[in-house]
């Protein structure tokens, strides 16, 4: 037997796993794909690497306090081999018909920034950080509740619980709502696609804790993302765990109420695994579908009623040739055709994105050996993908190709009408669709980013404080302030137990 299975080897999965390892864990970490590490994985096409989900960390700088422990974790976790750069002030940039403005750091350089840009609105800005910072003490507060006891949490709760409530159900539009300025308020609310939620959904609070985890600043992981995995995994495997690759797990084994293991298929054989803890790192609607119907059918329930998010297109641009002197930085882009910024592209058939985000990851890491790259985001409606998703030839239909087709031609087009000194150094260029994340992390819908960010979501008591208060459920944890709570009350679960206990059946109430 293992200590613990882990199913899911993204940056939650692998963080768990290896934190259990630092403690003499034993642990098994379970991933269908064929490479570990989820969305921090690369892939290569011809001369030219490609990162699949990094695109910046905040937290992760040589900062004392809570502005750099995301990384002084990092650090425990891999003996300092994992590495972080800087990403450059201005790390973001928006941009607007008309204006063109850095999103710098310190929060304080940011706001004098916005203060020289908008001296009009002076009283606005003051009101929009004071908000933020509203809404980040409620996020923190509310982080604080899910990894207290049950009675701790209620008390906490009766404290801070209207507060965390207000910032969770009052949307990202309604606070820009106050700002009179349209470009101010563009800009303000333009890094939405961070979370995946426009503002006339997505919570404040979810807004302003992710873009406040820049507020120290922004970092690129040196060597590139795939760096995350390779110094993980040899951690696990330090302490007698293992990380097994293509192993598509179908069922979590539940014995009398506990967690007993998981069935899996792998080459093309069902295999068993037990274990008397197994954490989730698989996303909520994937954990779901691997539990026996009786298994707490009501609140299965409730979560199989919470909708995925919006999906996304990537254009995977490869370039050739001195790519800083055609305007490339190490600063995210983010392109906006008008002030509305809050549009989602639903009609990707015929309508041209009415956003995008680009990375130039070549630019951040200076390490970076191969030819220069860009990465081209778009998000979207999947629903003009729904025939082909779920189907096991869906990437193989003529329509779906002619489709893909027809989308590569029109990121591209607009790649370069917003780059043009890059257009004549592009070389190769590919598109993933909601079927590719869909396929490689069994993303449901081939949403981007899990269940739809919404302020249910925030608040629901069956994904923070449910009947299965033992389980990882959450996995986006890293960078966002979560990763420290959860490994904490991970360790914590496990810190008066014998590491050389093997063989119990008792596991976790789940």
């Amino acid at each position: 037997m293992w200590d613990v299975i882990v199913i899911g080897s993204g940056i939650s999965g692998l963080g768990a796993a290896a934190a259990l390892a630092r403690q003499g864990r034993r642990v098994l970490v379970l991933e269908q794909h064929s490479v570990a590490g989820g969305l921090t994985q690369t892939f290569t096409r011809e001369d030219w690497t490609f990162a699949t989900g990094v695109h910046y960390i905040g937290g992760v700088g040589d900062i004392a306090g809570s502005s750099g422990q995301i990384g002084r974790i990092l650090a425990w976790l891999t003996d300092g081999a994992l590495r972080f750069v800087s990403c450059g002030n201005p790390y973001d940039i928006v941009r607007l018909p008309g204006i063109e403005f850095g999103i710098l750091y310190p929060k304080e350089r940011y706001r004098e920034a916005l203060l020289a840009r908008f001296p009009a609105q002076h009283e606005a800005i003051g009101r929009w950080f004071a908000a933020c910072e509203a809404a980040l003490h409620s996020a923190f507060a509310r982080f604080a509740m899910c990894g207290m006891p049950q009675w701790l949490a209620w008390g906490m709760h009766l404290i801070h619980g209207d507060e965390v409530e207000h910032w969770a159900q009052r949307t990202l539009a309604s606070t820009l709502a106050a700002v009179p300025d349209p470009q101010l308020r563009a800009v303000l609310g333009a890094r939405w696609g961070d979370y995946g939620a426009p503002p006339d959904s997505a919570p404040m609070l979810e807004h302003a804790l992710v873009t406040g985890s820049y507020n120290a600043g922004a970092y690129y992981p040196v060597g590139g993302p795939t760096r995350i995995g390779h110094t993980l995994v040899p951690v696990v495997e330090a302490s007698g765990g293992e990380v097994q690759l293509g192993a598509a797990v179908e069922h979590i084994l539940v014995t009398g109420g506990h967690v007993a293991g998981v069935a899996f298929s792998q080459g093309g054989t069902r295999r068993t695994e037990h274990a008397s803890h197994v954490i989730s790192a698989m996303g909520i609607a994937n954990t779901v579908s691997c539990l026996d119907a009786a298994t707490a059918p009501a609140w299965q329930e409730t979560l199989r009623g919470l909708r995925p998010g919006l999906a996304h297109l990537a254009l995977y641009v490869g370039l050739d040739g001195d790519i800083a002197a055609a305007g490339a930085s190490g600063a995210n882009v983010w392109i906006y055709e008008s002030e509305d910024i809050g549009r989602v592209w639903h009609n990707v058939e015929e309508d041209d994105p009415p956003g995008l985000f680009v990375s130039f990851p070549s630019m951040k890491d200076r390490t970076w050996t191969g030819k220069p790259t860009a990465e081209v985001i778009a998000l979207c409606d999947a629903r003009a993908f729904a025939p082909w998703l779920d189907t096991a030839d869906g990437r193989r239909s003529e329509q779906y190709l002619e489709l893909k087709g027809r989308i590569e031609k029109r990121l591209l087009a607009r790649f370069c009408r917003h780059f043009p000194a890059l257009a004549p150094l592009i070389r190769f260029h590919e598109l993933s669709t909601p079927l590719t994340q869909q396929r490689y992390l069994r993303s449901p819908g081939g949403a981007m980013y899990g269940l739809e960010m919404t302020a249910a979501r925030l608040t629901h008591l069956v994904i923070h404080k449910s009947t299965v208060p033992e389980t990882m459920l959450d996995s986006k944890v890293a960078g966002r302030g979560l990763l420290t709570m959860r490994i904490s009350r991970l360790l914590s679960d496990f810190q008066h137990e014998d590491p050389k206990r093997r063989g119990s059946m008792g596991g976790r109430r789940i």
